[in-house]
This record gives C-alpha cells, sequence and structure tokens, in this order.
C-alpha cells in the first residue's frame, strides 16, 4: 500500500473508502490507515497476503520495540478493521489479540488548588475556557468547539453537540461560571475578536475556534504560575468537577449524566479519589475498645 497520494493503491483507496463510508472520526480514520502502514512497512510485501503466524510476529516485534500498550492496542484495533472488513479475511487475526491497560486514578485538584489556578488566569478567555472545564465537566473538545449560541442563560445550560460517542447533551451552567463567560465575551466582542454568532472560543483567525493543543498548553502554564506542583490538563479539571460534587454528595447517577459517561462504572471510579468521602468513614478499627 503506497502512500503516494498520486499512485495509491485499489487496497489502500478501499481501506480510506471504508473507513469513510462507516463515518468514523478523522482521528479514528488516521489511525487505521497508520495502523496498516506499519504492518506494511514491518512485511516489506502487500499486507493483502498477510498470513495469521506473519501478524503474530509483528505485534512481537512491536513488543520488543517497546511500543506502549495503548498504541499497540490502536494499531492491533486497525488492523481488525483492515482485515475484516476491507479485506474479509478475519481468520488472519486470529493470532494477535490487545493487551489490558493499567488504570490509573486520575489527578484532582484540591478546591484550594482551584481557586489559586483560576486566580492565576489574568485572561478572560482561558479563565472563561478553565471554568467551563471545571464549572460544568466538559471534555477540552467539547470546550473548543463550543459556541455562543450553545450557552442558554434562560435555562442555565451549555448545549454540548456531538461529544465523545457522537451524542448530544446539556452541561450545567452556573452563575459564577455565567458570568466568567459574559466577562469574556464583553472584552472580545469591544476588541473584535469574535464573532456575535460564531465561536465561543475563537483561534488567532476568529473563523477558526481554538485548538485543543493551544489551550492545553495555556492550561500548564496557568498551573505553573499557580505553584501548583501537580501534573495538571484540562481534564484533570474534568476530573475535578466530578470529585468535588461526589464529595458534596451529589448523587453519582446525576454526575454520570452531567459528564456524559454511557457507563456507571466509569463515573463510580472518582469514588476512590473522593477523599473528603474517605475521612468521613470510620475505621472498624476505631470501634474497637482496645
Amino acid at each position: 500500500m503506497t502512500r503516494n497520494n498520486e499512485t495509491i493503491s485499489p487496497l489502500r483507496k478501499r481501506l480510506i473508502e471504508d473507513v469513510q463510508m462507516r463515518k468514523l472520526s478523522p482521528a479514528t480514520q488516521a489511525s487505521y490507515i497508520r495502523a496498516v502502514t506499519k504492518l506494511t512497512d514491518y512485511l516489506k510485501h502487500s499486507p493483502e497476503t498477510a498470513t495469521a503466524e506473519e501478524l503474530r510476529d509483528f505485534q512481537l516485534h512491536m513488543v520488543n520495540q517497546g511500543v506502549s500498550r495503548g498504541t499497540l492496542n490502536a494499531t492491533i484495533t486497525g488492523l481488525r478493521f483492515f482485515f475484516q472488513t476491507t479485506l474479509e479475511r478475519p481468520e488472519a487475526i486470529i493470532k494477535i489479540t490487545t493487551v489490558p491497560l493499567p488504570r490509573k486514578l486520575p489527578v484532582v485538584l484540591s478546591r484550594e488548588e482551584a481557586a489559586r489556578l483560576f486566580e492565576a488566569a489574568d485572561s478572560p478567555k482561558y479563565k472563561a475556557a478553565l471554568s467551563i472545564a471545571y464549572g460544568a465537566g466538559l471534555r477540552i473538545s467539547e470546550v473548543t468547539a463550543l459556541k455562543i449560541s450553545d450557552i442558554d442563560s434562560k435555562r442555565m445550560t451549555i448545549r454540548v453537540e456531538q461529544g465523545k460517542g457522537r451524542k448530544d447533551r446539556y452541561a450545567m451552567l452556573s452563575p459564577v461560571l455565567l458570568k466568567h463567560l459574559r466577562d469574556w465575551w464583553k472584552f472580545a466582542y469591544k476588541q473584535g475578536r469574535i464573532y456575535k454568532n460564531g465561536w465561543l472560543f475563537p483561534g488567532m483567525n476568529p473563523v477558526n475556534h481554538i485548538t485543543a493543543r493551544q489551550l492545553s498548553r495555556a492550561c500548564l502554564s496557568i498551573a505553573s504560575d499557580a505553584n501548583i506542583e501537580k501534573h495538571i490538563t484540562m481534564h484533570s479539571l474534568r476530573h475535578s468537577f466530578a470529585t468535588h460534587l461526589l464529595e458534596a454528595k451529589v448523587d453519582v447517577r446525576v454526575i454520570q449524566v452531567l459528564l456524559g459517561h454511557k457507563k456507571l462504572e466509569t463515573t463510580a471510579l472518582y469514588a476512590q479519589v473522593a477523599t473528603d468521602l474517605l475521612q468521613e468513614v470510620i475505621s472498624p478499627l476505631d470501634t474497637l475498645n482496645t
């Protein structure tokens, strides 16, 4: 499968058509194509004739090269699609398998650290963006894709269009968050940096929204200015949102809806990092008369 667009092979063209016709996300499409390209580079021949043993050797090769578990699984998932869908050869992938990923507890800010973070955010734009991640529990991709029309101050909700899993949902809009958003809008509109019905957080060119990379860099910089030693990302603010709600005794099923989680088990993970809840539990040791 050649990577030259001018002489693209029929097999590569078929793969591209298969991922496009299923309307997979651009990132997933690129990941699947990249997986087949890796296999092609390893085999030195067309993957169309790859055997199950060759695929097994390829996975072993990636492991020996020190490829991370996440990259390994992403590659195998792409190859499964290629052999099952494009080539219709599911028997070829019987000897390769994904590997379990270690489950790590999320990094969560304390309330004091969260207050310091927002105090250090002297830019109205970034203070508003960080406030949405922490105050409404949005993912970074959801924050960057917000439009001004998504903010409903009458119903006090934020419309999240096509979030993870390609699902729409409503997130909460608190009075303090609304104030931060209005401060940003007034500041940007006065300077002509935002369109009336455009992106809530435009990029350098207001036609486009801010990129996740730019917002991530701003978050790291602000956390450094706030002297927060934890490795904080935009997703850490979403984790903190869920954890602090749980510590405030909000029902976990309500938090599940606010986060847009499909499974309750995913939301229940935050019970392991809600330290305020742990402190309320009385150890059985303390009930003994010793």
